[in-house]
């Protein structure tokens, strides 16, 4: 097949990048952990730029209520349910067929994520929980790769990039995994919301890789498409001396085993059982009522627990984040069914 020289003349022609900018992108590996709504849209985003590799790695398989906003997948991947990260290796190579791209259907934990990164350039979150944003953000941490952190739900999107030994860490931030949450199975997502996250995701990355670092935004940023409303916060302030991510006496605490979501598959039960990193202090009642708000299956509750029957499944939740998913013994299957209702 006949590549057309002029592909990236119109990037090219934007001083800043150049085609010395150009050439380092061709040069650059990123893995992109996760095969969903940000996930496809930076996949994408960095093929047609030129990005000269991209790994992806996802666990789920495509259905119907993804291609509202996923967009590198079709009508025919839903029905057959393919591996997201199949759909989008095949959707990827049709865009753009000079550069690699590597596939891993896969649930994205420790070891995997330490095989992932060997040679990496850059590390962008397409995840949909903050165990696994963490998890990146230890690695990050450990082997000297920048990442870039990004979600959405609903109208609402946050993007920061995290330069390891330059800026504040994600657990500097946070300090410890948010208590619960929305997630786009439960309060519902505008596409907008995801093409405006993975412009300033892939823009950030773009600058980074091409050389220009003294670009980066520097800063925290926040939008809400609905209500109109932008933010961007600097965070250098933030920085810890004492985090035990990226401070003095790092010990990378996301990458220990008392700190990783656990997960058990119960004997004769065809249970499996997940424990969340950190105890979350659940409102029983309130998540009741979220549940049963979907309209997807059947919800009952007793003052200390909530279970959720949908698709041949049963989710038993507690008030400490605790839940047994009945019905499976794959442990990836269950972990994908705990953060679709639960961040």
């Amino acid at each position: 097949m006949s590549i057309g020289n002029d592909r990236y003349s119109r990037q090219e022609r934007f001083a800043p990048l150049g085609p010395e900018g150009q050439r380092k992108l061709g040069e650059s590996h990123v893995l992109i952990v996760g095969a969903g709504a940000l996930g496809t849209s930076i996949a994408e985003t960095l093929a047609r730029a030129g990005i000269g590799r991209l790994t992806i790695a996802d666990r789920d398989y495509v259905e119907w209520s993804n291609l509202q906003r996923q967009q590198l997948f079709s009508e025919r991947d839903a029905e057959q349910r393919l591996p997201k990260a199949v759909a989008a290796k095949q959707r990827l190579e049709a865009i753009n067929s000079s550069i690699r791209i590597d596939s891993h259907v896969m649930d994205v934990r420790l070891d995997e994520l330490v095989s992932l990164v060997q040679g990496v350039d850059l590390i962008m979150d397409g995840t949909d929980n903050f165990d696994t944003r963490l998890l990146i953000n230890d690695i990050s941490q450990k082997y000297r790769i920048p990442w870039i952190y990004g979600g959405c739900v609903g109208s609402y999107g946050i993007t920061y990039t995290v330069l390891p030994g330059e800026t504040p860490c994600l657990n500097c931030l946070l300090g410890t995994v948010p208590l619960g949450g929305d997630t786009c199975d439960t309060s519902g997502i505008l596409p907008q919301a995801v093409q405006m996250v993975t412009a300033h995701q892939t823009v950030e990355a773009i600058k980074l890789l091409s050389g220009h670092p003294e670009a980066l935004r520097d800063k925290l940023h926040t939008f809400d498409l609905w209500r109109n409303e932008q933010m961007s916060m600097g965070v250098r302030h933030a920085r810890k001396t004492d985090c035990l991510s990226c401070g003095e006496s790092r010990t990378f605490p996301y990458l220990s085993a008392s700190n990783l979501e656990k997960t058990d598959v119960l004997c004769g039960r065809d249970t499996v059982q997940i424990r969340p990193a950190q105890k979350r202090r659940l409102d029983l009642d309130e998540t009741a009522k979220r549940l049963s708000k979907l309209g997807e299956g059947k919800v009952e509750a007793n003052p200390f627990l909530v279970s959720f029957e949908t698709d041949g499944r049963r989710l038993v939740i507690f008030a400490d984040g605790r839940a047994l998913i009945h019905g499976t013994k794959d442990i990836a299957e269950a972990r994908s069914i705990y953060h679709r209702y639960f961040g």
